[in-house]
């Protein structure tokens, strides 16, 4: 699998995941640094994270990938991901979203991993 395309599916894992409360599967994508940027500016550590899902705090039911662009750079690469996502979060109501995610990824030993998400609507 070449490297965008193991990229692309990895963001694909990750919402697997998110959806199906797997800490493994989000863990295989998300390097130890990762941090998830809220569109309220908030952030959350990969543990913070990961635990919001599991005790739902965070609820994501599916997401219905729309864009996905990717440009690498050496070790680097950024992906930029919009997707329609129906998710509760914070105690709110089960809602659809059109999310935005802007992901760094580093790449570590032909694996690539999630270090940064900033998540805003478009």
């Amino acid at each position: 699998m070449d490297d965008k395309s193991q990229i692309a599916d990895n963001y694909r894992k990750m919402y697997w995941g998110m959806s199906q409360k797997d800490r493994t599967r989000l863990e295989s994508v998300l390097h130890d640094t990762f941090v998830l940027v809220h569109m309220t500016g908030m952030q959350q550590s990969k543990e913070a994270y990961i635990h919001a899902i599991e005790d739902g705090t965070l609820n994501y039911y599916f997401a219905i990938h729309e864009s996905v662009q990717i440009t690498i750079d050496g070790d680097n690469a950024l992906l930029i991901g919009e997707s329609l996502v129906e998710a509760a979060v914070f105690g709110g109501s089960r809602s659809t979203w059109w999310l935005k995610l802007k992901i760094n990824l580093i790449n570590r030993d032909e694996n690539w991993f999630m270090t940064r998400a900033v998540t805003s609507t478009y």
